[in-house]
């Protein structure tokens, strides 16, 4: 999808999501955000925000799990049963949430989790998470499904990585790892969760298809949110043409009556065509969706460089163990490995939780996107803005100034008594 420098109308703010990224102390999230934004306190409140702007379709396809949502309420459960145990009298002044990973310097131990719905929501919503990143300097996770053409973003995104949705088949594995390579990108990350689609009920109750069936009740759904109707929608077609998804298979146009997306032979995916993978890909390799303590030995000896323990935020096996629970064992069997996680990470307690538990580095999700929909990149930074500030002042009521100090003595069962 080609660019274009000409003002963003944003639904929320004047700011302009595709703002080239600054450098310095200027880069730094706004100290006085849009009036629309000083609304919004934590990230849960984007989510509101966000479904009130976001057709019904589309937003169910964002927010929703899959079956039951019972591995969505899960990951939140399984933070709420931990408890700081905080030290007192400490000198927490010179507080700091640098974070090294594969030997790069993050401003904080969280980045953007891959999601390939965010251009339909949010304008230019993949640049904009991208630029947002970069000026934060965090990474962000660029989806195989994404609308994007990999390339742009990583013209853009020098903290960007990307992730791969591949069957088991050596032709497309070997024609996406030298893709990723041509553009530059430094990391590669496998989502190895998907053989199969799940089952989202949900999808099918709001009418959400990929791509996008034109309908009657589709357009209702766009003209009962003209913000995005206009602002999103009709701009993207106006200045940009037709997107379409351009990074998984043959391009196919979001709205068409007749096409389907071609996902390959995912349920033949297996352990030797990561070791295909290694071989082929010389920057770092992360295989993302793993929750069992097995499967990590044996992506440690696969030679991956990174796992990251999910459960597709709730989206893929419904029932499916919160990543948090089983992040110690994980843990245990990575060596040398390192170790990330996502799903339902939305405080900042709850990212430093998952760092006592083992994790070097957290994903977060839906929240950004749902930050780029309503305020584009002033949204994003904003959002990021407010888990940073969460993080840092977490770290002084714990009695903590680094986060290599957020051990698991740090915690305990919420439910038992000392």
């Amino acid at each position: 999808m080609s660019t274009s420098k000409q003002e963003v109308i944003d639904p929320l703010s004047s700011a302009d999501p595709v703002t080239p990224p600054r450098t310095g102390a200027a880069a730094r999230p706004d100290k006085t955000p849009p009036r629309a934004l000083r609304r919004m306190l934590a990230l849960d409140d984007f989510e509101e925000a966000a479904r009130r702007y976001i057709p019904r379709p589309i937003f169910g396809y964002v927010s929703g799990g899959a079956e039951t949502n019972a591995s969505l309420r899960g990951n939140r459960a399984a933070f709420d049963a931990l408890a700081f145990v905080p030290r007192a009298l400490v000198n927490v002044r010179g507080r700091t949430q640098q974070t090294t990973l594969f030997g790069r310097t993050y401003d904080a131990p969280f980045g953007i989790a891959p999601m390939g719905g965010t251009a339909m929501a949010a304008y230019q919503g993949d640049l904009v998470l991208a630029r947002a990143a970069a000026e934060a300097n965090i990474p962000m996770i660029l989806s195989g499904a994404s609308l994007t053409p990999l390339e742009r973003i990583a013209e853009v995104g020098r903290t960007a990585w990307f992730q791969a949705y591949l069957p088991g088949e050596p032709g497309p594995i070997t024609a996406l790892v030298e893709r990723v390579a041509r553009a530059g990108y430094d990391t590669l990350c496998l989502t190895v969760d998907v053989p199969v689609m799940a089952n989202r009920e949900n999808n099918v109750r709001s009418g959400f298809h990929t791509p996008l069936r034109p309908s009657l009740r589709l357009a209702w759904d766009g003209i009962t949110r003209p913000r995005w109707l206009l602002g999103m929608f009709a701009r993207t077609l106006l200045l940009h043409g037709m997107p379409h998804f351009e990074n998984m298979g043959p391009r196919v146009p979001l709205l068409s009556l007749t096409e389907e997306r071609q996902r390959g032979l995912r349920d033949q995916l297996s352990w030797s065509h990561v070791e295909l993978m290694r071989r082929l890909w010389k920057g770092r390799l992360v295989l993302k969706g793993i929750l069992d303590q097995e499967d990590a030995r044996i992506a440690r000896e696969s030679g991956a460089d990174g796992i990251i323990v999910s459960n597709h935020g709730g989206r893929q096996l419904d029932g499916a163990v919160a990543p948090l629970r089983v992040l110690p064992g994980i843990v245990s069997e990575a060596g040398g490995m390192t170790v990330m996680m996502d799903s339902g990470i939305r405080r900042g307690t709850d990212v430093l939780k998952a760092l006592a538990l083992g994790a070097h580095f957290v994903f977060v999700g839906r929240p950004f996107l749902y930050a780029a929909a309503i305020a584009g990149e002033a949204g994003v930074r904003h959002a990021i803005k407010l888990l940073r500030d969460e993080i840092d002042r977490d770290m002084a009521l714990l009695g903590i100034t680094t986060l290599a100090e957020m051990r698991r003595e740090r915690l305990m069962d919420a439910r038992s008594f000392s």
